[in-house]
């Protein structure tokens, strides 16, 4: 189906949008499936949405695709996430480079309970798709921000204090050249951002569609866009009043 664009103003696209993908159980109890059919759905999801971003020129999407809360779930949970990870990738990584799509991740690797073949997959991804301009898709996997910054402070104890910026940090961060997210979504319902992108989102605007993330799709990703032109960001300075 086509996107109708006509309500964008394509020079102002959000840079930087980051999702939270959440609903997935909920869409799949609601009809009666296991959690994993919901996770299955929730793919589809992703990849309309980032084929959306990419007709619209956003530059960066970020996607929460397993905190480092979620091996919390169970066994079973865990283990197909894991399987659903490096089977998305060999799938749909071809196609992506086609798109002229840049593959990240952003998370701790090192974590010895992720199964050393999606390192490796997650490591060819990087490495075909290095090259490519049109769009950065960061997959956050095993991803928490507090984390993230503990990580970032520790590659810099041994710097001279006085060395130490902003810039410092964010180059110290799992994607050095991320952006700040200009745009956070979350489906679900849910109003928060659970550990995700702290540093990064500290101007950023968010929408909550009220919607299980399966549902959502590049239609959506317009409907957030308008709703975000729409907003005055203002970054801290005041806001401008006509005068008496």
């Amino acid at each position: 189906m086509t996107l109708d664009l006509s309500r964008v103003d394509l020079a102002r696209v959000p840079s930087h949008v980051g999702l939270i993908l959440d609903g997935n159980g909920r869409w799949a109890n609601q009809r009666g499936l296991p959690r994993t059919a919901g996770h299955l759905a929730g793919e589809h999801a992703l990849f309309d949405t980032v084929e959306g971003a990419l007709e619209l020129g956003i530059k960066w999407v970020t996607a929460f695709t397993f905190s480092t809360e979620n091996w919390s779930r169970s066994d079973e949970e865990v283990e197909f996430l894991m399987w659903f990870n490096e089977d998305l990738l060999l799938r749909r990584r071809d196609d992506l480079h086609r798109q002229g799509v840049r593959m990240l991740f952003a998370g701790d690797m090192a974590d010895p309970r992720i199964p050393e073949r999606n390192r490796a997959h997650m490591a060819e991804a990087e490495d075909l798709t290095g090259g490519n301009t049109d769009l950065n898709l960061v997959f956050a996997f095993n991803y928490g921000s507090r984390r993230e910054i503990v990580e970032a402070a520790r590659r810099l104890a041994g710097s001279d204090p006085g060395s130490i910026d902003e810039a410092a940090l964010q180059r110290a961060m799992y994607v050095p050249d991320m952006p700040d997210v200009d745009l956070i979504i979350r489906s679900s319902g849910e109003h928060r951002l659970s550990n995700f992108l702290l540093w990064q989102s500290a101007y950023a605007e968010f929408y909550f569609p009220g919607i299980l993330w399966p549902d959502f799709d590049r239609h959506s990703l317009v409907d957030a866009v308008v709703e975000y032109q729409a907003r005055d960001r203002r970054f801290g300075a005041a806001e401008d009043r006509p005068s008496d």
